[in-house]
């Protein structure tokens, strides 16, 4: 049995991941004032006349030496061989008949432990036995608060439209939800956790919202016996397990299972044994990245741009974090570094005539004019033209479809929202805030990122799915608005005091006088908004994968962690450090598997 060194491991280095304000997926749109020339480049130099603004940004922690050099033992046996045994031990758990409501807590928690992906056959047919038992209005289960909150929360998460009157029962004639209630601590914690599945107009859950957080927020405050409910308590309210980054969640909720009383030892040993081994994947995905940053010597040539490959790695992983997807979080670590550097060309170092020229060689896709562009540009080029193109390539050799020009419309439309941010800049507009989002939506690249996924991790691409997907549906937009709002949210006054290109909360202060508190304020309740929106496309019949449906919700849910605090992007704090290295870095200390 696997035991658990707690203490090398506190739980404060896993509790959120403390990143902040940019503006493409991670990407900070800050820090540009007009500074020193900075010109040289490999064979060419640059106008020295040109003045070009600098975004100063420091080296990165993680040096390429570094990123080469990670390993783990958790390869191959006798690892592989004790993980397999374990998982059938768990498999027996789901598949024995049980009670209702330990089979959906059991069902939580391979969930919250990051294991759930070994198990989603059973895990279907479990949901699917309790969504026929919704329908025939056969439930056992209608007065127990904890169980109804935990079902509802698990069919609304797996895409079953569970309507939201089941809560009704816990109503008294006045309607409202029973004072008595919030004795049973538990209960109200799920239904907290419940309530932000909720979609436009639910009422109901809004309700549910606002009374379990209210009593949930006064049980932290006092004394109380049951450590480990305390834990999760506090750790709802910080931020709900909706909004939360998978594998992060998963790495802080193995720490936190630890301490449970009653815990289930097998769970935690298969959890924290499946960890360190998805871990080395993960390894591996970022030495490919840095091979590749390297070969191509991107770092050199495109001096004035941020090495971030384990923040970009980071966001791969929270995109998609199971082990079999390890070819998409090697592109996508690839897509996001692409838009990183030219955020920075278009934010930072490029004038607006070539950022208007290098818009429309991107959407012309015509190697043939690189001849207009400046070197710096040449090389953004080429790197980006080379990297579709072999994405290009696999996904034609692989299912017989040439996707290379919706790809290229995915990033002609994202320098196309950049070039406006630009002109904006250039111009010293402060745009409404509706026209701000309109674009916003897509300078923040994650119709990139979700347009790449859906290529990528779609076995049978159909005409049908990619006409829709390159429509941009809300689905995409919603995610897209909610990284956007949560980017600009993680902006800290002193850059809206340098006076940088405005985002969501300058344009709402310059539009209505607002205070930026009151502007923050008002993105917070338009965050919380969008995320109903988002909820409602989840339960629609797309034409998509099941897999492909749950990328934009953690695109989204990424985003909640890496800007929930500060800039960690740019600053790059010890922290951020310590959370980072605990997920791709560090194993979870084991003894004796």
């Amino acid at each position: 049995m696997a035991l658990y060194q707690l203490a090398l491991f506190p739980i404060s280095t896993v509790t959120k991941l403390t990143f902040s304000s940019r503006t493409s997926l991670g990407l900070s749109r800050n820090g540009c004032f007009p500074s020193q020339v900075r010109c040289m480049v490999a064979t060419e130099t640059c106008d020295q006349s040109i003045a070009r603004r600098s975004g100063n940004y420091p080296t990165p922690f993680w040096d390429h030496k570094f990123l080469q050099s990670l390993t783990s033992e958790y390869v191959g046996e006798p690892y592989t061989g004790q993980a397999n045994k374990l998982k059938e031990t768990v498999r027996d758990m789901l598949e024995k008949p049980l009670d209702a409501v330990y089979q959906l807590e059991l069902i939580d928690n391979l969930q919250r432990l990051g294991v759930a992906y070994h198990f989603e056959l059973e895990i279907k047919s479990i949901l699917e036995s309790r969504w026929n038992n919704y329908k025939e209005d056969n439930r056992e289960m209608k007065e127990d608060l904890y169980a109804t909150s935990v079902e509802f929360r698990l069919l609304r998460q797996h895409g079953y439209n569970v309507p939201q009157d089941v809560f009704n029962s816990f109503k008294d004639e006045q309607g409202n939800f029973k004072n008595c209630l919030r004795d049973d601590v538990k209960g109200m914690l799920n239904l907290y956790e419940a309530s932000y599945y909720l979609v436009n107009g639910e009422s109901i859950l809004e309700e549910a919202r606002d009374f379990s957080e209210k009593h949930l927020k006064e049980y932290s405050k006092e004394q109380n016996e049951d450590h480990y409910l305390s834990l999760l308590v506090n750790h709802s309210l910080e931020l709900p397990l909706h909004w939360r980054m998978q594998r992060m969640e998963a790495r802080w909720f193995i720490d936190a299972y630890g301490r449970k009383r009653d815990l289930n030892p097998i769970l935690l040993e298969f959890a924290g044994l499946d960890f360190n081994m998805v871990q080395a994947k993960y390894q591996e995905d970022i030495r490919h990245a840095s091979r590749w940053w390297t070969s191509m010597d991107l770092g050199n040539k495109l001096f004035y741009t941020r090495d971030r490959l384990m923040e970009n790695t980071l966001w791969a992983v929270g995109e998609v974090f199971e082990p079999q997807f390890g070819y998409y979080r090697k592109m996508a670590t690839r897509i996001t570094a692409l838009i990183t550097a030219l955020d920075d060309a278009y934010d930072v170092y490029g004038t607006l005539e070539e950022l208007e020229v290098f818009t429309d060689v991107i959407e012309s896709w015509d190697i043939n004019a690189l001849d207009e562009l400046p070197y710096y540009m040449k090389i953004s080029f080429f790197a980006l033209f080379q990297s579709i193109n072999e994405i290009g390539y696999n996904i034609l050799k692989e299912q017989g479809i040439n996707v290379v020009p919706s790809l290229k419309k995915l990033w002609g439309d994202l320098c196309r929202a950049f070039l406006k941010e630009a002109k904006w800049y250039y111009a010293g507009y402060t745009p409404t805030l509706q026209e701000y989002l309109d674009n916003a939506w897509l300078s923040v690249s994650g119709q990139v990122i979700i347009g790449h996924a859906f290529f990528l991790v779609t076995n049978q691409l159909t005409d049908e799915a990619v006409r829709c997907c390159m429509e941009y549906p809300d689905l995409i937009r919603h995610s897209s608005t909610i990284v956007r709002l949560a980017d600009d949210l993680g902006t800290s006054s002193d850059e809206i005091a340098r006076g940088d290109n405005p985002k969501s909360i300058q344009c709402y202060m310059h539009e209505t006088g607002a205070t930026e508190q009151e502007a923050r304020e008002h993105v917070r309740y338009l965050i919380h908004e969008t995320w109903k929106k988002l909820n409602a496309e989840i339960l629609k019949p797309y034409p998509f994968s099941k897999k492909f449906m749950g990328i934009p919700m953690d695109l989204a849910r990424t985003a909640q962690c890496f800007y929930e605090d500060g800039d960690a992007y740019g600053i790059q704090d010890q922290e951020t450090h310590g959370r980072l290295a605990s997920l791709i870095v560090k194993p979870i200390p084991l003894q004796d598997i």
